[in-house]
């Protein structure tokens, strides 16, 4: 602890200011490495429910409801982040310099609405087609964790009132869930 960590006027060490640098690595300018990172664990979620072992006969009319839920509940995420990012949508994670913070629409809810579909898209995949389409989808969501955490350092760089969009929405993949 430095003496910048305790506050003067009580004696007790206050909480550490947030650093918007991250030390997870820009792969890329605008973050392209990112991208072509996220493209190939969707590939290998494709691959594994293709060559996968199927699920067993008696789930699979339960599974397969299921995995169509999954998707469809994606396929709304990821048309209402787009929607919402209107021409500031990118597939790279630092934002569009002259964009401003969005904060209605489906970001109310969720910060990283368009990750979350993509993850109960991978889920609804792997609902449908083999359980080792389920290898890949854990480690996409461990990745567009990390991306997150990349992706809101370079927002809180570029928008000084994004520390408290993140005080105000919790959620930063699916609403009322994660």
């Amino acid at each position: 602890m430095t003496a910048a960590d305790v506050s003067p006027h009580v004696g007790h060490a206050t909480q550490p200011a947030r650093a918007a640098s991250s030390r997870l690595p820009a792969l890329g300018r605008k973050g392209e490495g990112w991208v072509a990172l996220q493209v190939a664990l969707a590939a290998a979620a494709v691959g594994a429910g293709i060559v996968g072992p199927q699920w067993p006969p008696a789930a699979s009319a339960w599974l397969a409801a299921a995995g169509g839920l999954a998707a469809l509940s994606g396929a709304v995420l990821l048309v209402g982040g787009g929607a919402s990012l209107g021409r500031q949508l990118t597939p790279f994670p630092k934002p569009v310099a002259e964009g401003s913070l969005r904060n209605s629409g489906v970001y109310r809810l969720v910060r990283h609405p368009m990750y979350g579909g993509a993850l109960l898209a991978m889920l609804g995949w792997a609902l449908v087609s083999s359980p080792l389409a389920l290898v890949p989808l854990g480690l996409a969501a461990a990745f567009l964790e990390a991306k997150r955490r990349r992706e809101e350092a370079w927002l809180l760089e570029q928008h000084p009132d994004y520390a408290e969009y993140q005080r105000r929405v919790h959620r930063r993949f699916i609403p009322f869930a994660w």
